[in-house]
């Protein structure tokens, strides 16, 4: 079985989150997928940025739907990095990428991408809502999909429905509350079942015993790591 490192926002642990450079690390350190985040500025821009204010990321203020892009551009994201596009990332990497989305704009953005430059090999949508990835089934038939949700011990069944209603083909869930019932279950459902954030040897062996289909990770050494404990 075919055991996945997603790189978190890259490689966030050792370089700015979503940038770049973020980016090209983690493929260098031989992560499978690049996970990141996708927002709207206020002119339609895919960014990719993680929260709906620039203020943690960078050296500016303020909400990203209300700046432009060339606004977004002079911000400071770490180490001299600018705010990237999403075309900009698929060409610093050669890697698949998980691109995270939060709302039906950027869905729809994003579809129109992806058919535009027919990355459906490529690039598998991810969410927390189930609505956005339902939809963005609809736009871009034969795209791949992954739930991303919490979640308790209880929750086995509904994961799975909710996964199946958004027709995802993976789940993405806490490490911290993942257990064999909710893998159990989803892999009986015919989905992939993926942990986050696992940036531990310990958290390591708990998605192994588990025997989850990949993890995402800030840290590059968690690749290696995990090579050697298939």
């Amino acid at each position: 079985m075919t055991f996945l490192t997603i790189g978190h926002r890259g490689v966030m642990g050792v370089e700015p989150e979503n940038t770049l450079r973020s980016f090209v690390r983690a493929e260098r350190s031989g992560m499978d997928v690049i996970a990141l985040d996708v927002r709207l500025s206020k002119d339609g821009a895919l960014v990719v940025l993680h929260d709906a204010a620039v203020d943690r990321t960078t050296d500016g203020v303020g909400a990203v739907a209300d700046l432009t892009l060339a606004e977004l551009r002079e911000l400071d994201a770490g180490l001299g990095e600018r705010v990237p596009v999403l075309e900009e990332a698929l060409d610093a990497v050669r890697s698949p990428l998980q691109v995270t989305v939060r709302d039906q704009a950027a869905a729809a953005a994003l579809a129109a991408l992806v058919l535009r430059l027919d990355l459906t090999a490529r690039v598998e949508v991810a969410s927390f809502h189930e609505a956005v990835l339902s939809e963005t089934a609809r736009l871009v038939p034969g795209v791949r999909t992954a739930l991303y949700a919490e979640q308790s011990g209880a929750d086995a069944p509904e994961i799975v429905d909710r996964a199946r209603a958004a027709r995802a083909g993976t789940v993405s869930l806490d490490i911290r509350r993942l257990t064999l019932e909710t893998v159990g279950a989803a892999h009986a459902a015919g989905l992939r079942v993926t942990g986050w954030t696992v940036n531990t040897l310990e958290q390591l062996r708990v998605a192994r015993a588990l025997e989850l289909d990949g993890v995402t990770t800030d840290f590059p050494e968690i690749r290696s790591t995990g090579r050697f404990m298939a």
